[in-house]
């Protein structure tokens, strides 16, 4: 069976430029924001570092939704077993 590999899509790829331009966004966001950025159009995978970044981001109350649909992309291009 092959292997699907997953890449930023559009929507998330406006939102991680955007986030990147934003000189208020948060260091989370904007580290995100590149790590997307990088895998979009690639077969790149996230680093266990980002993805670890990505989770506690989507743990914390204080994220936003912005921050959060960057997270969750990060996530879903992190290879290994999922629950």
């Amino acid at each position: 069976m092959a292997k699907k590999h997953e890449s930023s899509g559009p929507k998330v790829t406006r939102t991680a430029s955007s986030v990147l331009r934003d000189s208020s966004a948060s260091k989370t966001a904007k580290s995100l924001a590149g790590s997307a950025l990088a895998q979009s159009g690639t077969r790149k995978v996230s680093s266990a570092t980002t993805a670890r970044t990505a989770a506690n981001a989507l743990n914390d109350g204080r994220t936003s939704a912005g921050t959060k649909a960057l997270a969750g992309s990060v996530l879903t291009q992190r290879p290994g077993k999922r629950k």
